[in-house]
Protein backbone atom coordinates (compact mmCIF):
# COMPACT_ATOMS: atom_id res chain seq x y z
CA UNK A 1 0.00 0.00 0.00
CA UNK A 2 1.32 3.10 -0.92
CA UNK A 3 0.40 6.60 0.25
CA UNK A 4 -0.84 8.62 -3.15
CA UNK A 5 0.87 11.99 -2.70
CA UNK A 6 0.33 15.44 -0.92
CA UNK A 7 -2.81 16.10 1.42
CA UNK A 8 -2.58 18.96 2.57
CA UNK A 9 -0.45 21.33 4.33
CA UNK A 10 -1.29 23.62 7.30
CA UNK A 11 0.39 26.89 8.45
CA UNK A 12 0.11 29.59 10.73
CA UNK A 13 -1.72 33.48 10.40
CA UNK A 14 -1.57 36.09 12.40
CA UNK A 15 -4.44 37.51 10.98
CA UNK A 16 -7.39 35.49 9.60
CA UNK A 17 -8.77 38.51 7.10
CA UNK A 18 -5.91 39.38 5.46
CA UNK A 19 -4.53 35.81 4.90
CA UNK A 20 -8.17 35.25 3.41
CA UNK A 21 -7.78 38.25 0.83
CA UNK A 22 -4.49 36.93 -0.16
CA UNK A 23 -5.40 33.36 -0.91
CA UNK A 24 -8.82 33.89 -2.50
CA UNK A 25 -8.45 37.97 -3.84
CA UNK A 26 -4.36 37.61 -5.19
CA UNK A 27 -4.03 33.77 -5.43
CA UNK A 28 -7.28 32.76 -6.45
CA UNK A 29 -8.34 29.75 -4.46
CA UNK A 30 -11.70 28.54 -3.24
CA UNK A 31 -12.46 28.76 0.55
CA UNK A 32 -13.25 25.26 0.60
CA UNK A 33 -13.98 25.10 4.53
CA UNK A 34 -14.15 27.96 7.12
CA UNK A 35 -14.08 26.04 10.80
CA UNK A 36 -12.37 25.77 14.04
CA UNK A 37 -9.15 24.30 15.11
CA UNK A 38 -10.76 21.18 16.55
CA UNK A 39 -8.20 21.39 19.78
CA UNK A 40 -8.53 24.35 20.53
CA UNK A 41 -11.98 26.11 19.43
CA UNK A 42 -11.26 29.55 19.87
CA UNK A 43 -9.38 29.40 16.67
CA UNK A 44 -10.35 29.62 13.16
CA UNK A 45 -9.38 26.63 10.72
CA UNK A 46 -9.30 27.98 6.94
CA UNK A 47 -9.05 25.61 4.28
CA UNK A 48 -8.45 26.46 0.99
CA UNK A 49 -8.42 24.31 -2.17
CA UNK A 50 -9.37 24.13 -5.49
CA UNK A 51 -13.28 24.19 -6.92
CA UNK A 52 -14.07 20.89 -5.24
CA UNK A 53 -12.01 20.74 -2.12
CA UNK A 54 -10.31 17.59 -3.50
CA UNK A 55 -6.95 16.04 -1.65
CA UNK A 56 -3.79 17.34 -2.84
CA UNK A 57 -5.26 20.99 -3.11
CA UNK A 58 -5.66 22.54 0.08
CA UNK A 59 -3.79 24.38 2.03
CA UNK A 60 -5.20 25.37 5.60
CA UNK A 61 -4.35 28.03 8.03
CA UNK A 62 -4.76 28.44 12.10
CA UNK A 63 -5.43 31.59 12.89
CA UNK A 64 -3.70 32.72 16.13
CA UNK A 65 -4.02 36.83 16.31
CA UNK A 66 -0.88 38.25 17.71
CA UNK A 67 1.71 35.29 16.71
CA UNK A 68 5.05 36.74 16.21
CA UNK A 69 7.33 36.50 13.57
CA UNK A 70 9.24 33.42 12.50
CA UNK A 71 12.78 32.99 12.74
CA UNK A 72 13.80 30.52 9.87
CA UNK A 73 15.97 27.94 10.53
CA UNK A 74 16.15 23.68 10.24
CA UNK A 75 13.48 20.94 11.77
CA UNK A 76 11.24 22.66 9.21
CA UNK A 77 9.30 22.82 6.46
CA UNK A 78 10.74 25.67 4.62
CA UNK A 79 8.49 26.13 1.66
CA UNK A 80 5.27 24.94 0.18
CA UNK A 81 4.27 24.67 -3.59
CA UNK A 82 1.53 24.84 -5.59
CA UNK A 83 1.24 23.66 -9.68
CA UNK A 84 -0.05 25.45 -12.58
CA UNK A 85 -0.33 24.41 -15.62
CA UNK A 86 2.53 25.52 -17.56
CA UNK A 87 5.51 27.87 -17.64
CA UNK A 88 3.28 30.38 -19.92
CA UNK A 89 1.08 30.33 -16.11
CA UNK A 90 4.37 31.36 -14.38
CA UNK A 91 5.03 34.61 -16.53
CA UNK A 92 1.20 35.44 -15.86
CA UNK A 93 1.66 35.16 -12.42
CA UNK A 94 5.02 36.84 -12.48
CA UNK A 95 3.37 39.94 -13.85
CA UNK A 96 0.33 39.83 -11.40
CA UNK A 97 2.56 39.71 -8.59
CA UNK A 98 4.59 43.06 -9.84
CA UNK A 99 0.91 44.63 -9.86
CA UNK A 100 0.00 43.51 -6.90
CA UNK A 101 3.05 44.28 -5.23
CA UNK A 102 3.68 41.15 -3.73
CA UNK A 103 6.84 39.82 -3.34
CA UNK A 104 8.84 37.71 -5.55
CA UNK A 105 11.89 35.98 -7.60
CA UNK A 106 12.01 35.03 -10.83
CA UNK A 107 11.47 31.63 -12.76
CA UNK A 108 14.41 29.71 -12.00
CA UNK A 109 14.72 25.74 -12.23
CA UNK A 110 13.77 23.30 -9.20
CA UNK A 111 14.35 19.50 -9.64
CA UNK A 112 14.12 20.10 -13.80
CA UNK A 113 10.93 22.22 -13.40
CA UNK A 114 9.93 25.60 -14.15
CA UNK A 115 9.26 27.44 -11.00
CA UNK A 116 8.50 31.28 -9.22
CA UNK A 117 9.34 31.53 -5.26
CA UNK A 118 7.04 34.53 -3.56
CA UNK A 119 5.76 34.89 -0.10
CA UNK A 120 2.45 36.42 1.34
CA UNK A 121 2.05 38.91 3.60
CA UNK A 122 2.93 37.18 6.53
CA UNK A 123 6.36 35.93 4.94
CA UNK A 124 5.20 32.38 3.96
CA UNK A 125 7.20 30.67 1.82
CA UNK A 126 5.47 29.46 -1.78
CA UNK A 127 6.98 28.66 -4.85
CA UNK A 128 4.83 27.90 -7.71
CA UNK A 129 5.67 25.25 -9.94
CA UNK A 130 4.93 24.50 -13.81
CA UNK A 131 3.53 21.08 -14.95
CA UNK A 132 4.68 21.06 -18.28
CA UNK A 133 2.49 17.97 -18.86
CA UNK A 134 4.47 16.35 -16.76
CA UNK A 135 2.61 12.98 -15.96
CA UNK A 136 2.30 11.82 -12.09
CA UNK A 137 -0.36 12.47 -9.34
CA UNK A 138 -3.26 14.34 -11.23
CA UNK A 139 -4.16 18.13 -10.67
CA UNK A 140 -7.23 19.35 -8.94
CA UNK A 141 -10.03 21.48 -11.15
CA UNK A 142 -9.04 25.22 -11.21
CA UNK A 143 -11.96 27.41 -9.24
CA UNK A 144 -13.43 29.62 -12.09
CA UNK A 145 -14.66 32.28 -9.52
CA UNK A 146 -12.07 34.94 -9.12
CA UNK A 147 -10.55 37.18 -11.65
CA UNK A 148 -7.31 34.72 -12.06
CA UNK A 149 -8.25 33.19 -15.78
CA UNK A 150 -8.50 29.77 -15.24
CA UNK A 151 -6.22 28.51 -17.81
CA UNK A 152 -3.24 30.20 -15.14
CA UNK A 153 -5.13 29.24 -12.25
CA UNK A 154 -3.34 27.47 -9.44
CA UNK A 155 -4.34 23.86 -9.67
CA UNK A 156 -3.03 22.09 -6.22
CA UNK A 157 -0.02 21.66 -4.20
CA UNK A 158 3.38 20.99 -5.32
CA UNK A 159 6.43 19.86 -3.28
CA UNK A 160 7.52 20.85 0.15
CA UNK A 161 10.83 21.61 1.30
CA UNK A 162 12.09 20.16 4.66
CA UNK A 163 14.94 21.88 5.67
CA UNK A 164 17.15 19.77 8.34
CA UNK A 165 20.32 19.99 9.63
CA UNK A 166 20.93 16.17 9.17
CA UNK A 167 18.69 14.83 7.23
CA UNK A 168 19.39 11.05 7.25
CA UNK A 169 16.91 10.16 9.67
CA UNK A 170 13.98 11.91 7.75
CA UNK A 171 14.83 9.99 4.91
CA UNK A 172 14.90 6.86 6.51
CA UNK A 173 11.15 7.24 7.59
CA UNK A 174 10.72 8.62 4.14
CA UNK A 175 11.97 5.56 2.55
CA UNK A 176 11.80 2.93 4.88
CA UNK A 177 8.56 3.69 6.80
CA UNK A 178 6.24 5.38 4.58
CA UNK A 179 7.63 4.12 1.22
CA UNK A 180 8.69 6.97 -0.57
CA UNK A 181 11.72 6.44 -3.21
CA UNK A 182 14.72 8.39 -4.56
CA UNK A 183 13.52 10.36 -7.97
CA UNK A 184 16.59 12.85 -8.15
CA UNK A 185 18.59 16.06 -6.61
CA UNK A 186 18.74 19.72 -7.81
CA UNK A 187 21.74 22.04 -6.70
CA UNK A 188 20.99 24.20 -3.51
CA UNK A 189 19.59 27.74 -4.63
CA UNK A 190 21.64 28.92 -1.08
CA UNK A 191 25.09 28.40 -2.25
CA UNK A 192 27.78 26.23 -1.75
CA UNK A 193 25.30 23.27 0.43
CA UNK A 194 24.27 19.58 -0.80
CA UNK A 195 22.30 19.42 -3.83
CA UNK A 196 18.70 18.74 -2.73
CA UNK A 197 17.42 15.26 -2.56
CA UNK A 198 13.91 14.80 -4.28
CA UNK A 199 11.76 11.70 -2.98
CA UNK A 200 8.66 10.91 -4.39
CA UNK A 201 5.46 8.45 -3.77
CA UNK A 202 2.55 6.89 -5.40
CA UNK A 203 2.12 8.48 -9.16
CA UNK A 204 4.72 10.72 -8.60
CA UNK A 205 5.26 14.09 -10.02
CA UNK A 206 5.09 17.51 -8.63
CA UNK A 207 1.98 16.53 -6.08
CA UNK A 208 3.50 13.54 -4.73
CA UNK A 209 7.27 14.78 -3.58
CA UNK A 210 9.22 16.05 -0.53
CA UNK A 211 12.56 18.04 -1.31
CA UNK A 212 14.95 17.30 1.37
CA UNK A 213 17.58 20.46 2.24
CA UNK A 214 20.68 19.98 4.15
CA UNK A 215 21.36 23.12 5.84
CA UNK A 216 23.77 22.14 9.10
CA UNK A 217 24.60 26.24 9.32
CA UNK A 218 20.93 27.35 10.32
CA UNK A 219 19.52 27.16 13.91
CA UNK A 220 16.46 25.74 14.42
CA UNK A 221 13.22 27.67 13.26
CA UNK A 222 11.28 29.48 15.63
CA UNK A 223 7.36 29.25 14.61
CA UNK A 224 5.80 32.34 14.27
CA UNK A 225 3.44 33.66 11.38
CA UNK A 226 4.01 31.84 8.36
CA UNK A 227 5.53 28.69 9.74
CA UNK A 228 4.48 25.39 8.42
CA UNK A 229 2.82 23.50 11.37
CA UNK A 230 2.59 20.09 9.57
CA UNK A 231 1.95 18.42 6.30
CA UNK A 232 -0.18 15.60 5.72
CA UNK A 233 -0.21 13.00 3.00
CA UNK A 234 -2.97 10.88 1.63
CA UNK A 235 -4.04 7.54 2.25
CA UNK A 236 -7.34 6.91 -0.48
CA UNK A 237 -9.24 4.88 2.50
CA UNK A 238 -10.62 3.76 5.90
CA UNK A 239 -8.89 0.07 5.16
CA UNK A 240 -5.92 1.55 4.33
CA UNK A 241 -5.49 3.95 6.99
CA UNK A 242 -6.17 1.08 9.42
CA UNK A 243 -2.69 -0.33 7.70
CA UNK A 244 -0.97 2.89 8.29
CA UNK A 245 -2.38 3.26 11.72
CA UNK A 246 -0.61 -0.14 12.46
CA UNK A 247 2.33 0.53 10.46
CA UNK A 248 3.53 3.75 11.98
CA UNK A 249 2.76 2.24 15.86
CA UNK A 250 5.17 -0.92 14.56
CA UNK A 251 8.00 1.46 13.98
CA UNK A 252 7.63 2.84 17.42
CA UNK A 253 7.10 5.92 16.19
CA UNK A 254 5.48 8.70 18.96
CA UNK A 255 1.98 9.09 17.51
CA UNK A 256 -1.40 10.40 18.08
CA UNK A 257 -3.46 7.14 17.48
CA UNK A 258 -6.72 7.31 15.46
CA UNK A 259 -8.54 10.92 15.27
CA UNK A 260 -11.26 11.37 13.84
CA UNK A 261 -11.37 14.64 12.24
CA UNK A 262 -15.03 14.19 10.08
CA UNK A 263 -13.57 15.11 6.82
CA UNK A 264 -10.75 12.98 7.79
CA UNK A 265 -9.29 10.25 9.68
CA UNK A 266 -5.98 11.51 10.18
CA UNK A 267 -2.59 10.00 12.55
CA UNK A 268 0.07 12.72 13.21
CA UNK A 269 3.33 11.54 14.11
CA UNK A 270 6.81 13.40 14.40
CA UNK A 271 9.81 12.28 12.32
CA UNK A 272 13.41 11.84 13.74
CA UNK A 273 13.85 15.81 13.35
CA UNK A 274 10.74 16.57 15.29
CA UNK A 275 9.02 17.97 12.18
CA UNK A 276 4.97 16.44 11.91
CA UNK A 277 3.61 14.78 9.73
CA UNK A 278 0.06 13.50 9.26
CA UNK A 279 -1.40 10.77 7.41
CA UNK A 280 -5.22 11.57 6.16
CA UNK A 281 -7.64 9.89 4.27
CA UNK A 282 -9.53 10.86 1.42
CA UNK A 283 -12.67 10.62 2.35
CA UNK A 284 -15.48 11.50 3.21
CA UNK A 285 -14.36 15.17 1.94
CA UNK A 286 -15.22 18.54 2.88
CA UNK A 287 -18.76 18.28 0.46
CA UNK A 288 -19.95 15.99 3.62
CA UNK A 289 -21.84 18.59 5.70
CA UNK A 290 -22.50 21.21 2.64
CA UNK A 291 -22.99 21.07 -0.51
CA UNK A 292 -20.29 21.45 -3.17
CA UNK A 293 -22.04 25.07 -4.67
CA UNK A 294 -22.04 26.79 -1.05
CA UNK A 295 -19.09 25.22 0.86
CA UNK A 296 -16.84 27.90 2.82
CA UNK A 297 -19.91 30.08 3.02
CA UNK A 298 -20.61 29.71 6.74
CA UNK A 299 -18.89 27.91 9.52
CA UNK A 300 -19.54 24.35 9.30
CA UNK A 301 -18.45 22.62 12.94
CA UNK A 302 -18.50 18.59 12.88
CA UNK A 303 -21.00 16.33 14.74
CA UNK A 304 -19.21 16.42 17.38
CA UNK A 305 -18.67 19.54 18.07
CA UNK A 306 -22.65 21.06 16.96
CA UNK A 307 -24.18 20.71 20.00
CA UNK A 308 -21.78 23.54 21.26
CA UNK A 309 -22.33 25.90 18.34
CA UNK A 310 -23.87 28.29 20.50
CA UNK A 311 -20.49 28.20 22.82
CA UNK A 312 -17.88 28.22 20.43
CA UNK A 313 -19.58 30.92 18.15
CA UNK A 314 -19.54 33.09 21.34
CA UNK A 315 -16.09 32.38 22.31
CA UNK A 316 -14.50 33.04 18.37
CA UNK A 317 -13.77 36.88 17.26
CA UNK A 318 -15.72 38.12 14.80
CA UNK A 319 -14.32 37.23 11.40
CA UNK A 320 -15.41 39.71 8.49
CA UNK A 321 -14.35 37.90 4.98
CA UNK A 322 -16.15 39.63 2.45
CA UNK A 323 -17.24 36.44 0.32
Amino acid sequence: MKLLGLHHVSILTGKAERNFHFYTKVLGLRLVKKTVNQDNTESYHLFYGDAKGSPGTEITFFDIPGLGHTYPGVSSISSTSFRVKDTVSLRYWEERFEQLGIHHGTIEKRAGRDTLAFQDYEGTRLVLVADNGEKGVRAGEAWGQSDVPVEHAIIGLGPVTLTLAIPEPTIGVLTEVMGFRHVGSYPSLAGEFPDIQVYATGEGGPGAEVHIEARPDLPRERAGRGSVHHVAFRVPNEEEYEYWVKRIASFGLMNSGKVERYYFKALYFREPNHILFELSTDTPGFDVDEPMETMGERLALPPFLEPRRQEIEAKLRPLDLDL
